[in-house]
């Protein structure tokens, strides 16, 4: 379903048409002089000021963690010295940016979402955060996740639920949900997610918003907080599939510190981006991504956006991936063993969080069983607990051993169906965001909601969510596009190509349709002055 003309937002003027600008138009507007970093800074905090609140204070969206604003117009204001002095920028210089609470951040809090790591300052940069301040980004803050990246909510975050733009019922997804609600609610032009299971594209889904997991290894891990090594893939959050791609660019490429970095080099996504040519290309819709336990009116709007994208020039065939019903009890298998041994080091005699035992003897197994108690929480420790019985003599080869196995199967059947369709098709969610709530007591229901965003991750190949309309309740639908590792320009051609596509039909951006967000008390740390 198309967004209805009457919900939309119209002209902007001043601070609030520069929030609602996109990052592209942005970086235009300040390498011509136009508008100054800091007046983009200053207006993104402003805006976190009127519409965010704070995780738990039960208002807002509360996307943000902790706001770094001070931080951000120091950044800003040097990039425009320099600008003014004549020097050559990067093309993102001054644009903003919020990071997820997993990227670590010098001189930033970075929690994770959890207890356990309340109040930890790290004494370096993840490498694309790096990136990004090479590039001359301001970090306006860390966003809000579950904790440790284990959730599909972001209501297993220690510090409370973010809520979603759309209606502040509802979830905004997860893990990555602050992210994906910060973009969404115009409260930062770009973020940075992670994606270990869908948790940068589901939660793109139910936002309305653009969200890209690369090909695994191609943007560095280093500095990101491991849950499932093999699966975590830090990517970018935006508005807009162009303003995905500049992200992208910005962040990827090799880095030595990462044993799993790619050697490959970016590639040109933007350029991808804006080529909207999809003339001959072999688009595969997965069987096993469009059956049973999708909604009714989730396939609608997929089925309407596949047909699209035929009239544009496009091969539509149908694929079969058999092992993808099998991928979501693979996954959390693989995942939980991953995340018991990565947990591991959260022991309260390193770093984070200590507590001691109340009575009896302090010994280094008491000490780690009262930390790990009082600082992890319910979501944390039920996946530990899984993934150590996965891992134990006697289980390994009947749990975690078949996992990959099945793991392998899965890549297999990507293999085979990239042989007939240069990229796969699904809706990216099941259905539209749920109320917040309704699933916290069925993890099972919980997990399904990245059934079809899975078997991506497993297979180490990208994935990128768009928007394709909103379904009768008025929320949005997602539009998940999949290709062979090393060819995320595959993603960006599409992806655009159907964006543009869509656009016209609804006259503008979907999130042009988004409600107004009613103003919340100030966050007291948001520094303007």
């Amino acid at each position: 379903m198309a967004p209805s003309a009457d919900r939309s937002s119209g002209p902007q003027n001043g601070a609030d048409e520069l929030v609602r600008a996109s990052a592209a138009d942005l970086a235009r507007r300040l390498t011509a002089g136009e508008v100054t970093s800091e007046d983009v800074v200053r207006a993104h905090l402003d805006r976190i000021a009127a519409v965010d609140g704070a995780p738990g204070d039960g208002r807002g969206v509360a996307a943000y963690l902790h706001v770094s604003g001070e931080e951000a117009l120091a950044t800003a204001r040097d990039v425009d010295a320099r600008r003014a002095a004549g020097e050559q920028l990067h093309a993102l210089a001054g644009v903003p940016v919020a990071v997820k609470d997993v990227v670590v951040t010098r001189g930033t809090p970075t929690t994770a979402g959890s207890k356990i790591l309340e109040g930890w300052v790290p004494p370096y940069d993840a490498t694309l955060v790096e990136r990004l301040r090479v590039a001359g980004m301001p970090v306006l803050g860390k966003t809000n996740m579950d904790e440790f990246a284990m959730g599909s909510s972001t209501e297993h975050s220690a510090y409370g639920p973010t809520r979603n733009p759309w209606d502040t019922s509802r979830t905004p997804g997860g893990s990555g949900g602050g992210s994906a609600a910060a973009v969404a609610a115009f409260e930062a032009p770009l973020a940075v997610g992670t994606d270990t299971g869908g948790s940068i594209r589901q939660p793109a889904a139910v936002t309305g918003s653009v969200g890209v997991k690369p090909t695994y290894g191609g943007i560095s891990r280093y500095g990101l907080i491991a849950m499932a090594s093999s699966l975590d893939q830090a990517g970018p959050c935006a508005r807009s599939v162009l303003d995905a791609a500049l992200l992208h660019e910005v962040m990827g490429g090799h880095d030595p510190r990462d044993a799993t970095s790619l050697p490959d080099p970016v590639g040109p996504l933007a350029e991808a981006a804006r080529s909207r040519d999809v003339r001959g290309m072999r688009v595969g819709v997965v069987r096993e991504l469009t059956g049973e336990g999708f909604s009714a009116e989730v396939m609608a709007s997929f089925r309407s956006a596949v047909d699209l994208l035929a009239d544009a020039g496009a091969e539509v065939v149908e694929v079969s991936c058999p092992t993808f019903a099998h991928a979501l009890d693979a996954y959390y298998l693989v995942m939980p063993s991953e995340a018991s041994s990565n947990l591991a080091r959260f022991d309260g005699m390193r770093f984070g969080l200590r507590v001691e035992p109340s009575e009896g003897p302090v010994t280094a197994e008491r000490v780690m069983a009262a930390t790990r108690g009082a600082g992890f929480g319910p979501e944390v420790k039920r996946r530990i607990i899984l993934g150590t019985y996965a891992l134990s003599a006697g289980y390994y080869d009947a749990y975690y051993g078949s996992a990959q196995k099945v793991r392998t199967l899965v890549q297999r059947d990507f293999a085979a169906a990239h042989e007939q369709a240069d990229v796969l098709v699904s809706p990216t969610a099941p259905t539209t965001a749920f109320p917040l709530g309704s699933r916290l007591d069925d993890p099972l229901a919980m997990y399904a909601a990245d059934i079809a965003t899975i078997p991506a991750n497993l297979a180490g190949v990208p994935g990128m969510s768009l928007p394709s309309g909103l379904a009768a309740d008025g929320l949005p639908v997602g539009f998940q596009v999949m290709a062979p590792a090393r060819a995320d320009e595959r993603l960006y051609r599409l992806g655009g190509a159907l964006e543009a596509l869509l656009e016209d039909r609804w006259g503008g951006p979907l999130l042009a349709s988004a409600p107004a967000l009613d103003t919340v008390p100030a966050r007291p740390e948001v520094a303007t002055a």
